[in-house]
């Protein structure tokens, strides 16, 4: 019998010349190290490799890909099948109860597509497959974009900002929740 966990680690969605996987073994670890050394990347560091791997071993992963032949660089033989990472998410979770999304990315030449709107209604997805889930949270200081974006994608309500609100437009950082079925009922 498959665990839920293992049900989470296998699951992909194919949309025109796009994937995403939650198979953390497509994730080509040095291009997504190069991502996090970026100047768009701009909330976190590039990690020495085996940091980076075990990161992502100890998370719930969504590569997006682009499957499109003519995008495509690689080294790889001709009958293997050659994925270019072109976005990414990560979950840190137990599997059951917790889910806290980090990490989100698409590659800026990308955006405007929709991929972004994809990736994290996969991400959802995933997370309102866990029946005894009491929350998923995020951290995001990007309040004029992401905060509208996760309310209306995953249905996440901000529970704390570290400054007040100046206008319809706050300057501080926000901390976003969705509450799960298992939310407790006296909170």
């Amino acid at each position: 019998m498959v665990s839920a966990k293992d049900a989470l680690l296998r699951r992909s969605w194919r949309k025109d010349t796009y994937l995403i996987s939650t198979d953390p073994s497509l994730i080509p670890v040095d291009e997504l190290n190069k991502v996090f050394g970026s100047e768009v990347f701009y909330w976190a560091d590039a990690l020495p490799e085996s940091v980076m791997t075990e990161t992502l071993k100890n998370s719930l992963c969504f590569g997006l890909y682009d499957l499109d032949p003519s995008a495509l660089v690689s080294d790889r033989r001709e009958d293997e099948e050659t994925l270019k990472l072109i976005g990414f998410a990560r979950c840190i979770t137990d599997f059951t109860t917790f889910v806290f999304l980090t990490d989100v990315y698409v590659d800026p030449l990308l955006q405007g597509k929709g991929l972004g709107a994809w990736l994290i209604t996969c991400v959802q997805e995933s997370i309102e497959s866990m029946p005894y889930l009491r929350r998923s949270m995020l951290f995001t200081s990007d309040w004029k974009r992401s905060v509208p974006f996760y309310a209306k994608l995953m249905g996440m309500e901000v529970v704390e900002c570290n400054e007040e609100a100046d206008g319809e437009e706050s300057k501080g950082a926000a901390i976003m929740q969705y509450k799960g079925p298992a939310f407790p009922a006296n909170l």
